[in-house]
């Protein structure tokens, strides 16, 4: 098989949680267990950092690995889900796993994925490990697909954990309590393995402090600890938290792991993390006049502070290009909006997509009001072609919404 014969086997024939939700998703690690005994445990020969979180794991998993490229050191990143390519989970010092690699590796072990039915994301891992060990990397940063405990990434031992915050999403795996979420997270904190948590609540404080203490590990509280953040070409406001996290971790790398990052190093890290790993999404400018912004923001934690950002710029009339998964809890998100806008409806072409007339309505509900298109490119066409210079644009409500952007 070429490489879109492979990825179409691969996303076609397995569970994938990214297209399929609930029914992907695996309620244990056995089948990660077996795997990597499989290929020769081959994330035993990584050193890592583990990272999860509601909100800001990928970013921060991409600041960490610019940060550690800047000092010198061959960086593996896997993170999930991608937004164009299946490559793009998977990076060394920015560049992509090569078509090859992935098409030889499902080429090798496709009949034992077909006989223990491994899930898709399980296959990725999988692939991520053995990619990292045979090119020998220094470190790499693996960023927690969902939840933690039970998370297919949940079976290497880090350097660090990291843990960006905690907000209700996918209820229905993780439960419907902050403090059930932060239980499942705080599933990836390891024996006598230091874990840097950047956000916290009076509710997940203690969730995280009794894990640590169990298991005998050093807990460092980012938020308490670093003072200043340093800038970044990452501009969302809510980096300002992902920023000391990164600070903290690495700070930490230093202390305990061998490693050694400069502050001059980290400042450059977190400026240039966009050139060093092609992160996409993230508060992206993609046109000036008139402004026009995407982030892959989709619950209300995250939601809500774009939306504030959204406010605070400059603009004459804004429009709101909105697509969203059909599992999302609209009434949480939906008031988050700004009624003061011009909304373009669409449906991310994948299976979970919500239909637009069922979102324009709930969205009427709220006193937002705007027009169905038949797909993200019209919607955002049609934004672009109504909008005059002094107007702003945003694409968002889903990673599938900014995946279909034209040119991304």
């Amino acid at each position: 098989m070429n490489y879109q014969e492979t990825t179409h086997w691969m996303f076609n024939q397995l569970p994938m949680y990214q297209t399929q939700g609930a029914s992907a998703y695996k309620e244990d690690l056995t089948n990660i267990v077996l795997l990597c005994n499989y290929l020769g445990n081959p994330q035993e020969k990584l050193k890592c950092i583990h990272v999860a979180g509601t909100n800001g794991k990928g970013s921060t998993s991409h600041m960490l690995a610019s940060v550690l490229q800047e000092a010198g050191y061959k960086v593996g990143l896997y993170t999930s889900p991608h937004l164009k390519d299946f490559r793009e989970r998977i990076k060394i010092n920015g560049d992509d796993i090569s078509e090859n690699f992935v098409c030889e590796f499902v080429k090798k072990h496709q009949s034992f994925f077909e006989k223990e039915s491994l899930s898709f994301f399980e296959m990725s891992v999988g692939l991520a490990f053995d990619y990292f060990a045979a090119e020998k990397v220094d470190i790499a940063i693996i960023e927690v697909g969902m939840g933690g405990r039970l998370d297919a990434t949940n079976i290497i031992k880090p350097l660090i954990s990291v843990i960006t915050n905690i907000d209700l999403d996918h209820t229905q795996f993780l439960g419907n309590t902050v403090e059930s979420v932060a239980t499942e997270k705080a599933g990836i904190i390891k024996y006598q393995t230091p874990v840097v948590i950047g956000e916290y609540t009076a509710e997940t404080k203690p969730v995280f402090l009794a894990r640590a203490k169990e298991l005998e590990s050093e807990i460092y509280f980012a938020s308490e600890r670093v003072e200043e953040a340093f800038p970044s070409d990452l501009l969302g406001d809510y980096q300002q938290h992902n920023k000391k996290t990164v600070q903290q971790t690495i700070a930490v790398l230093n202390q305990y792991s061998g490693f050694t990052i400069s502050e001059e190093q980290i400042r450059n890290g977190l400026l240039k993390v966009v050139k060093n790993t092609h992160l996409l999404g993230r508060w992206q400018q993609l046109g000036t006049s008139p402004k026009i912004i995407c982030d892959t923001a989709h619950n209300k934690n995250g939601l809500q502070i774009v939306m504030n950002q959204v406010q605070k710029q400059n603009f004459k009339k804004l429009h709101i290009v909105l697509g969203v998964v059909n599992d999302k809890d609209l009434a949480s998100i939906l008031p988050l909006f700004p009624t003061e806008a011009q909304y373009y409806f669409c449906k991310p072409n994948n299976f979970r997509g919500l239909d637009t007339e069922t979102l324009q309505n709930k969205a009427l509900s709220h006193g937002l009001k705007g027009v169905t298109y038949e797909s993200v490119a019209v919607a955002y066409q049609s934004a672009v072609k109504a909008a005059s210079t002094a107007d702003f644009i945003f694409i968002g409500g889903s990673n599938f919404v900014i995946a279909e952007i034209p040119n991304l």
